[in-house]
């Protein structure tokens, strides 16, 4: 990916991050919120993902609704969001890129990691619209 595209999505997660209500905002700082291009090949085949494009985040970590004292001095949570997978969402059924739609995956994207950074599961993101 161009450096170009990197700073036009990074100006995007911006602006989405910048419209986000405070309390969430204050969750960034309890997990960082890392940006790359894609996944590494080795977080795919773990994952059982086939294509790069199909991962747009990932909360790596222990949710807050698993941890105990047991867990103090392990590394801690991280969100991670790949701009290749959330590009791909964004393009209109002729291949373009749809701005609202990218700002709109950007978010649904940052929500649902840090919803699973609360426990919440895959099926009940779904059911609230952020699966």
């Amino acid at each position: 990916m161009d450096q170009r595209l990197r700073d036009f999505f990074d100006k995007q997660l911006e602006t989405v991050l910048y419209d986000l209500p405070e309390r969430i905002l204050r969750l960034l700082d309890e997990v960082p919120l890392h940006v790359e291009d894609y996944p590494a090949p080795e977080l795919l085949e773990e994952l059982g993902v086939e294509y790069r494009d199909e991962l747009c985040g990932l909360h790596t970590g222990i949710p807050l609704t698993e941890r105990s004292v047991m867990h103090s001095g392990i590394p801690g949570n991280v969100v991670t969001v790949y701009r290749e997978g959330i590009f791909r969402l964004a393009e209109n059924e002729r291949g373009e890129l749809d701005l609202n739609e990218l700002r709109r995956q950007i978010r649904i994207t940052v929500l649902h990691e840090l919803a699973h950074y609360h426990g919440i599961g895959e099926e009940e993101l779904r059911e609230l619209g952020y699966g």
